[in-house]
């Protein structure tokens, strides 16, 4: 390494025949024709760390999912009910949901400053050991519910300083070939956590020894422990995000972290550092010193304002509310004879897991972002409207049978949910960290989150009054932002699959900037316009070594 550089090793020449390469070739076209979408990274050992990255960081979306799912189940059980003279309220409803997303939204505020002085691995290692404690203090059997309530807010802090920190570090470790693939971990693992937090409550209902123990409420929330040991242990065998590491001027360590990640210390992968340790210092050197009022330049705006109104609009299609309170909603749909919403909520479940693996393994890279945004929207407003008519008009249920009409909704909530996890559900938590340069992605990301906490406890604080005092024309509210979100990404979305990241977030123009300081001895300048994500037409120095 030279001045913070990685000098390419000399070129090899190539030892493959004509024929040789004809049959890779072909081999090539076969793979790019199959079902599924096969990454083309530098070694096998790269693809295995960058998805052994993701499968350890997103378990926090798993434990997002389940402590989600695991509440709607556990607040309709006679044990819990019993333990903390609640009732059966719907106040204590919203408040468990709500305090923990409030918890989150503090988070968020503060996380930023942070994970930029100790790094994102640290701040993630940090947020899951408060988690942790949170669900300590819920299982606990204090039978108080102001000790609830505590162990909610703590939890939610943690979950909250993660989801700002975990896609930060994603997007800045993995190839941008599945960048979007394993950003979109986030939601797949959380449809997982959901899955098994709906299964967990209904067998635990169904078991006669201890439905009437306090255990039918304190072993689903007691098992989350399990899946926050996994991930602290994971979280060891990670190295920091190299883009971090190289704003600390620690350039030794940075190589090292992408030679893991990429498993490789070829050409290929030093010509990426090289290319990212330019952007990063072309962002340090454009401004001398960090201003919040750089937040107000015009291209910040416009990301400032896509990144929080995707999240506002990913809570306001009304999926997150069913995947939280799913039993509530089927109840309303079509009664609760025999366990029916458990049951229910459980397919539902089963339903998001197959919906969005579909979305990870065979959409994620195959088609863009703001196609599958748009299109989604508009599908999912079809489907709120078609459930709002025929719960409206049509009886769901009769002598506790589920009509015809019932299963049309069911199937139509069902549809709903297998588009939101084809397009709402994974996207934002990929694009929204590509869209942010590095130098403002933590301000960025904290903020977006911030948006996302608050309509998030908006929604969800709000679900059991809609549910008893709205009723069906709640799906109707559901379309209405559906329509809105549809026409939000058609007109401010922007393209950023298959980019690397410093030109997915439209800072090539400071990457070109710093390239032409560096062309003082031995280069000329050229002047290029130089187009950004947003649309911002900026001119820029090429530098162009004199031959």
């Amino acid at each position: 390494m030279c001045n913070g550089r990685v000098q390419p090793k000399p070129a090899q020449p190539s030892s493959r025949t004509p024929s040789t390469a004809r049959e890779s070739a072909k081999r090539l076209d076969i793979a790019k024709m199959a079902f599924l979408k096969i990454p083309e990274l530098n070694t096998r050992m790269g693809t295995y760390r960058a998805y052994h990255l993701a499968a350890i960081i997103f378990i926090s979306s798993f434990l997002a999912g389940y402590d989600s799912g695991v509440a709607g189940g556990i607040l309709t059980y006679k044990p819990f009910i019993r333990d903390f003279s609640t009732g059966g309220a719907s106040a204590v409803s919203s408040l468990t949901v709500g305090l923990e997303q409030l918890g989150s939204f503090v988070a968020a505020l503060v996380v930023y400053p942070i994970t930029n002085k100790y790094g994102r691995k640290y701040t993630i290692i940090g947020s899951t050991a408060i988690f942790c404690i949170g669900v300590i203090i819920q299982v606990c059997p204090t039978k108080s519910l102001a000790a609830w309530y505590v162990g909610r807010i703590v939890a939610g802090i943690g979950m909250g300083g993660q989801s700002v920190v975990v896609p930060m570090y994603s997007a800045e470790m993995t190839p941008k070939e599945i960048r979007g693939q394993c950003g979109s971990f986030y939601q797949w693992l959380y449809t997982w956590g959901v899955f098994t937090a709906y299964w967990v409550d209904y067998g635990v209902a169904k078991n006669k020894h201890i439905a009437s123990h306090s255990a039918e409420w304190q072993i689903p929330v007691g098992l989350e422990l399990v899946a926050i040991g996994i991930m602290l242990l994971g979280c060891f065998t990670l190295p920091e995000s190299t883009r971090w590491l190289l704003t600390q001027g620690r350039n030794d360590e940075a190589w090292r972290a992408l030679a893991w990640i990429r498993g490789d210390d070829g050409e290929g992968t030093r010509d990426e550092f090289n290319e990212t340790q330019l952007g990063i210092r072309a962002e340090e050197s454009a401004r001398e010193s960090f201003s919040f009022r750089e937040l107000l330049e015009p291209a910040n705006r416009i990301r400032f304002f896509v990144g929080p109104t995707l999240f506002i609009f990913q809570n306001a299609t009304g999926s997150s509310a069913l995947a939280v309170f799913g039993p509530q909603y089927f109840k309303l749909l079509v009664g609760s004879s025999g366990n029916r919403d458990l049951l229910l909520t459980g397919l539902f479940g089963a339903v998001k897991v197959i919906a969005c693996s579909f979305f990870i393994w065979v959409l994620a890279e195959r088609f863009g972002r703001r196609a599958l945004l748009t299109g989604g929207s508009a599908l999912m407003a079809a489907c709120m409207l078609v459930t709002a008519l025929v719960v409206d008009e049509i009886p769901t249920e009769s002598n506790a049978t589920v009509t015809n009409a019932g299963r049309a909704v069911v199937a139509m909530i069902y549809l709903d949910i297998m588009v939101y996890n084809c397009s709402w559900g994974p996207l934002p938590w990929a694009y929204a960290p590509e869209i942010f340069p590095t130098r403002i992605r933590a301000v960025g990301l904290a903020t977006t989150m911030l948006a996302h906490w608050a309509t998030s406890f908006c929604f969800s604080f709000a679900s059991p009054y809609m549910i008893s005092n709205v009723g069906a024309n709640t799906f109707l509210i559901f379309m209405g932002f559906d329509v809105l979100a549809a026409i939000f990404c058609f007109f401010f979305v922007r393209e950023t699959r298959g980019k690397n990241l410093e030109v997915a977030a439209g800072t090539e123009w400071e990457v070109v900037e710093k390239s032409a300081s560096d062309t003082e001895h031995g280069k000329q300048a050229d002047i290029v316009d130089v187009h950004d994500t947003f649309g911002t037409n900026i001119k820029g120095l090429r530098g162009r070594r004199q031959g």
